[in-house]
């Protein structure tokens, strides 16, 4: 079970920090996504913040696992909000979500099946 939780934490790692660099740098994509869901421009870095918390946090949640558990709680709550967004306006383009969330909630249940629920003790 943890080769399979520590390759799904490994490949969201990289996903949600490539998002998250993304939309710091400013990359055109996610500029483009924030002006169809009518999420004001400003928002874009501060959400990639996030997505980069996400991802170092599941990294972290290696050596401590509450801060995996954690992260991948903030992470599926992210795009939970990600939903409503699409929602919201109308766009019904839910592939890249469906991948994202998907990926958030099974490095959730991973986690949590690692550790049990100890990985929520401090």
């Amino acid at each position: 079970m943890y080769a399979v939780h520590l390759a799904v934490t490994l490949l969201a790692s990289a996903v949600y920090g490539s998002a998250a660099v993304a939309n710091l740098t400013g990359h055109a994509y996610p500029l483009r996504q924030a002006d169809t869901m009518r999420v004001p421009r400003s928002w874009v870095a501060p959400l990639g913040a996030l997505l980069g918390a996400g991802a170092v946090g599941l990294l972290a949640g290696l050596v401590v696992p509450v801060l995996g558990t954690l992260a991948a709680v903030g992470l599926v709550l992210y795009f939970a909000g990600a939903l409503g967004a699409h929602l919201r306006v109308g766009d019904r383009q839910l592939g890249g979500w469906g991948v994202c969330a998907a990926l958030a909630l099974a490095a959730l249940t991973l986690n949590l099946a690692t550790y049990g629920p100890g990985g929520l003790a401090l």
